[in-house]
């Protein structure tokens, strides 16, 4: 415990989907409404890792991520499995025919409370396009799990951003 542990916590902005807060010294934001997240590992029979690249307005340019997306952002108490399966087809258009829950993980914990819980989607079926809902304008990349290292190198040099998640797939390749 540090001495900012006991300090009261103050709101100091709060939007619909994140608050800004001080507590002691320390600044953080959080999601905001008890919003979770859901991160997706999409791989489909043939050993295709599904990716998605989407402009983020924070970082001024697209971004080569895993499917993620947002559970209870509607004010529902929704089941992240439900919300994972939704999103990855809006997002993809891969329908899972399950969804196994690997846990809950935080990305960035010094700087933002809000954790995301990793899911692995399993017997994937093609039902659409994907993209996301209108305006997302979301690119569906499905790449063969040995060409993720050089598929993720190509964009990085075409100077789209790399979300941190996509460690968990790079992790054999950086350490080797």
């Amino acid at each position: 415990m540090t001495p900012d542990s006991d300090a009261p916590v103050e709101t100091v902005w709060q939007g619909r989907f994140i608050t800004a807060k001080k507590q002691g010294r320390w600044e953080y934001v959080s999601r905001a409404r008890g919003i979770r997240a859901a991160v997706i590992v999409a791989i489909d029979d043939d050993g295709h890792l599904i990716l998605v690249e989407q402009y983020r307005v924070p970082l001024g340019r697209a971004c080569l991520e895993l499917p993620a997306g947002l559970v209870g952002d509607d004010g529902a108490d929704e089941a992240v499995e439900i919300a994972a399966a939704r999103e990855l087809e809006e997002e993809t258009g891969y329908r899972p025919g399950r969804i196994e829950l690997l846990g809950e993980y935080f990305s960035s914990p010094g700087m933002v409370s809000g954790s995301f819980t990793l899911v692995r989607a399993r017997d994937l079926v093609r039902v659409g396009e994907g993209g996301g809902v209108e305006g997302e304008g979301i690119t569906v990349h499905r790449v063969k799990l040995a060409e993720v290292p050089a598929f993720v190198a190509d964009c990085r040099a075409r100077g789209l951003a790399i979300d941190v998640k996509l460690l968990l797939v790079l992790a054999q390749s950086l350490l080797a």
